[in-house]
Protein backbone atom coordinates (compact mmCIF):
# COMPACT_ATOMS: atom_id res chain seq x y z
CA UNK A 1 0.00 0.00 0.00
CA UNK A 2 1.25 3.66 -0.94
CA UNK A 3 0.86 6.66 0.59
CA UNK A 4 0.38 8.55 -2.70
CA UNK A 5 -2.20 10.90 -2.49
CA UNK A 6 -5.50 10.44 -4.78
CA UNK A 7 -4.97 11.94 -8.94
CA UNK A 8 -6.21 15.42 -8.71
CA UNK A 9 -8.75 15.59 -11.67
CA UNK A 10 -9.28 18.77 -14.03
CA UNK A 11 -12.00 18.76 -15.84
CA UNK A 12 -11.24 21.41 -18.62
CA UNK A 13 -14.46 19.89 -20.53
CA UNK A 14 -15.24 22.40 -23.01
CA UNK A 15 -12.44 25.15 -22.59
CA UNK A 16 -10.95 26.32 -26.07
CA UNK A 17 -7.06 26.41 -26.67
CA UNK A 18 -4.87 27.56 -25.15
CA UNK A 19 -7.08 27.24 -21.68
CA UNK A 20 -6.53 23.78 -20.87
CA UNK A 21 -2.96 24.15 -21.67
CA UNK A 22 -2.65 26.98 -19.39
CA UNK A 23 -4.47 25.12 -16.55
CA UNK A 24 -2.75 21.89 -16.79
CA UNK A 25 0.75 23.92 -16.55
CA UNK A 26 -0.62 25.38 -13.31
CA UNK A 27 -2.08 22.63 -11.73
CA UNK A 28 1.59 21.30 -12.28
CA UNK A 29 3.31 23.80 -11.15
CA UNK A 30 1.25 23.82 -7.59
CA UNK A 31 1.95 20.17 -7.79
CA UNK A 32 3.98 18.46 -5.55
CA UNK A 33 6.44 15.85 -7.21
CA UNK A 34 5.19 12.09 -7.52
CA UNK A 35 1.37 13.71 -7.78
CA UNK A 36 -0.72 12.54 -10.67
CA UNK A 37 -3.00 14.27 -12.41
CA UNK A 38 -5.80 13.31 -14.65
CA UNK A 39 -6.69 16.68 -16.91
CA UNK A 40 -10.16 15.78 -19.47
CA UNK A 41 -10.72 17.93 -22.11
CA UNK A 42 -12.83 18.59 -25.26
CA UNK A 43 -10.83 20.85 -27.15
CA UNK A 44 -9.33 18.74 -30.44
CA UNK A 45 -5.87 20.76 -29.99
CA UNK A 46 -5.11 19.42 -26.95
CA UNK A 47 -4.10 15.89 -28.14
CA UNK A 48 -1.39 17.83 -29.29
CA UNK A 49 -0.80 20.78 -26.95
CA UNK A 50 -1.31 18.96 -23.88
CA UNK A 51 2.08 16.27 -24.98
CA UNK A 52 3.71 19.59 -25.97
CA UNK A 53 3.40 21.08 -23.37
CA UNK A 54 4.28 17.83 -21.04
CA UNK A 55 7.76 17.76 -22.94
CA UNK A 56 8.48 21.76 -22.13
CA UNK A 57 7.76 20.78 -18.19
CA UNK A 58 9.93 17.68 -18.10
CA UNK A 59 6.95 16.03 -16.43
CA UNK A 60 5.67 12.51 -17.36
CA UNK A 61 2.37 11.96 -19.44
CA UNK A 62 1.81 8.37 -18.43
CA UNK A 63 -1.46 7.84 -20.27
CA UNK A 64 -3.34 9.27 -23.10
CA UNK A 65 -6.15 8.52 -23.82
CA UNK A 66 -9.31 9.64 -26.35
CA UNK A 67 -13.17 8.47 -25.87
CA UNK A 68 -15.93 9.44 -28.02
CA UNK A 69 -16.42 12.83 -25.62
CA UNK A 70 -13.12 14.22 -24.55
CA UNK A 71 -9.90 13.12 -24.27
CA UNK A 72 -8.06 12.03 -21.14
CA UNK A 73 -4.47 12.79 -20.11
CA UNK A 74 -2.25 11.21 -17.24
CA UNK A 75 0.21 13.59 -15.92
CA UNK A 76 2.85 12.39 -13.25
CA UNK A 77 4.84 15.57 -12.07
CA UNK A 78 8.08 14.77 -11.83
CA UNK A 79 10.38 17.84 -12.28
CA UNK A 80 10.67 20.52 -9.75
Amino acid sequence: MTDAPPPRRLDLRGLKCPLPVLRARKALREAAIGDLIVVECTDPLAVIDIPNMVRETGDRLEQQRSEPAFSAFHIRKVAP
